[in-house]
């Protein structure tokens, strides 16, 4: 469990250098993924997760 803090900091480095550097264009792109149906969203988070899942298995084998 070491590697949790670590992880979750880098996923709020990742995740803060849109807004930081491009803030106008994220806005643009936060306004479109809120356009979308919720099955699509879904779709997508379902999609990433089962991708960061397996990623991280094959990481940490």
């Amino acid at each position: 469990m070491d590697w949790l803090w670590p992880a979750l900091a880098i996923v709020c480095i990742i995740e803060g250098l849109g807004p930081l550097l491009i803030p106008n264009r994220w806005r643009l792109y936060l306004l479109e993924i809120s356009q979308q149906p919720t099955n699509h969203l879904r779709q997508i988070g379902g999609a990433l997760v089962v991708i960061g899942t397996i990623s991280l298995f094959f990481l940490i084998s």
